[in-house]
C-alpha cells in the first residue's frame, strides 16, 4: 500500500475521516489480533500502541521538541487516512530528559511494561546507545532519527538520519572544493557522536583533503562558555570551522561569535548540528552566511515538502519551524506503517524482516529508501544560513547510499 502523507484535514472533512477510519476498523476487524500479533505487543482489534522517547526538557529539547512533534504529526495523520491494519495507533509518550540513564529506564518501561508495538525515539547518540541494549534484549523497535556518526548497525533500529559518509564526507569534500579549505579547527560537544565524527573528520582532512586540522577542542553538554575557543580560533585562523556543538550550547556559541567579530565575512563555518530547531533560540542574525551539512532543508522547493511545511504549521502555528532530524522524525511512522503493512503483522521480526526496499516516494526530502543494512538511502545538501533563520540551499548532492561502515575510518 501506497503510504502517501495527507494534509491536515478541515474539521468538517476530519469528522468524515474519522468515521471513514472506524469504518475502516470494522472492515479489518475479522483479522484476529492473534493473527497480526503473536508476540504479545499491546495491539487489540480496534487498537496498536506505540512509545515515543524523546528529552521533552533539558538542554537537549531545543533539538528535540520538534522530532516529537513531527512524529505525533505523521501518527495523527495516518489515523485520519484509516491508521495500520485497521488499527488506530494510541501514542505513549516518555521523557529522556537529557539523561542517558533515563533514557534505558524509559525505554524498559516502554517495551516491558507498556508492550509498544515500535519506539519512535532518541537524539543524541549517546541516548541511542544507552537503550540499544534494551531494545536488542527485549527484542523492540527503534526509528531512530538522528543524523550520526555510523559505525552501527542493529536489527532493532531502522535509522531515518544520515550516516557520517552522507553528512561529514560530503559535507568536507564540498567545503574543500567550494572554498579551497586546507586548514580545520574541530569543536564539538563532549560525548561519542561529536567525538567519533570528529575522528572520522580528521582522517578524511588528513589523508584524503590533504589538509591540516589546527585545533581540536570539546565541551560538556549545556556549556555556554566559549570565549577562550574562540580567541584561539581567531588565532589560528582556520580555512574552516567545523562545528558539532549540539543543543543549547548552540545559542551561547553563536551569539558569542558574533560578540567577538567571528562572523562569515571573515570566517567559514560548517556545522553538522544546527537546523531550523537551533536557529529558532540562536537568530538567524547571529549565523547568516554560515554553512550547514544535512539532507533536509525547510527552505526545499518540492510538492512534498510544501505540503508537509503546511500541515506542520496548520498544527504546531505559522512560526514552527522544520529542521532534518524534525523531518527525519517524520519519516518514522511512515515506514513503520508500510513495513507493517507488507509484513501484515506487527511482529518486530516480520516488520524487521520487511522493511528493506520499502520506498517511499512521499517524503517531504523528495524519495528515500530502507537499505539492507536498516539506513536510508539519501542525498546531501549545504545550507547557507539566512537572516530570517531559514537555509538557502547551495548545493546537493545524487543519491548516496548508506555506508554505516566506511573502510579506513573505523
Amino acid at each position: 500500500m501506497d503510504s502517501q502523507p495527507i494534509r491536515l484535514l478541515p474539521r468538517r472533512l476530519a469528522l468524515g475521516a474519522a468515521a471513514l477510519s472506524l469504518l475502516a476498523a470494522s472492515l479489518f476487524s475479522h483479522v484476529a489480533s492473534a493473527e497480526v500479533n503473536s508476540t504479545g505487543l499491546a495491539v487489540t482489534d480496534s487498537e496498536v500502541t506505540v512509545g515515543i522517547l524523546h528529552s521533552a526538557t533539558g538542554t537537549m529539547a531545543i533539538s528535540e521538541t520538534g522530532s516529537i512533534q513531527a512524529e505525533r504529526l505523521a501518527i495523527e495523520q495516518i489515523n485520519a487516512s484509516g491508521g495500520i491494519l485497521g488499527r488506530q495507533i494510541k501514542v505513549i509518550q516518555e521523557d529522556g530528559a537529557s539523561d542517558w540513564p533515563t533514557f534505558a529506564e524509559k525505554a524498559r518501561k516502554l517495551l516491558v511494561g507498556d508492550k509498544v508495538a515500535t519506539v519512535f525515539g532518541c537524539w543524541t547518540s549517546a541516548s541511542r546507545k544507552a537503550v540499544l541494549p534494551v531494545f536488542e534484549k527485549e527484542s523492540g523497535l527503534l526509528y531512530y532519527p538522528t543524523f550520526y556518526e555510523g559505525l552501527e548497525q542493529s536489527k532493532n533500529v531502522i535509522y531515518t538520519g544520515q550516516e557520517a559518509t552522507q553528512q561529514i564526507l560530503a559535507g568536507l569534500d564540498w567545503v574543500a572544493k567550494e572554498k579551497g579549505a586546507k586548514t580545520f579547527y574541530l569543536i564539538g560537544s563532549d560525548y561519542i557522536w561529536p567525538r567519533t565524527s570528529m575522528k572520522i573528520a580528521r582522517k578524511h582532512i588528513e589523508n584524503v583533503l590533504g589538509g591540516k586540522v589546527v585545533g581540536e577542542e570539546y565541551y560538556p553538554l549545556g556549556n555556554t562558555q566559549f570565549g577562550s575557543l574562540i580567541n584561539k580560533v581567531k588565532l589560528k585562523k582556520p580555512d574552516v570551522v567545523f562545528s558539532a556543538v549540539v543543543g543549547g550550547s548552540n545559542v551561547a556559541f553563536y551569539k558569542q561569535m558574533k560578540a567577538a567579530g567571528v562572523t562569515s565575512a571573515k570566517q567559514t563555518l560548517l556545522t553538522l548540528s544546527v537546523t531550523e530547531d537551533e536557529l529558532l533560540g540562536i537568530g538567524g542574525e547571529n549565523m547568516e552566511g554560515f554553512y550547514a551539512s544535512m539532507k533536509y532543508f525547510q527552505s526545499l522547493d518540492n510538492p512534498n515538502n510544501a505540503a508537509f511545511v503546511e500541515a506542520f504549521k496548520a498544527k504546531y502555528g505559522k512560526d514552527a519551524v522544520i529542521g532534518d532530524v524534525t523531518q527525519a522524525a517524520y519519516l518514522g511512522p511512515w515506514l513503520w506503517k508500510a513495513a507493517v503493512e507488507k509484513a501484515g503483522s506487527f511482529d518486530i521480526d516480520k516488520v524487521v524482516a520487511a522493511s528493506p526496499g520499502i520506498e517511499l516516494g512521499t517524503a517531504p526530502e523528495g524519495y528515500v529508501k530502507v537499505h539492507d543494512n536498516h539506513h536510508l538511502w539519501s542525498k546531501t545538501r549545504i545550507g547557507e544560513v539566512q537572516k530570517d533563520g531559514q537555509f538557502k540551499v547551495v548545493y546537493e548532492s545524487d543519491l548516496i547510499e548508506p555506508n554505516p561502515f566506511p573502510e579506513g575510518y573505523q
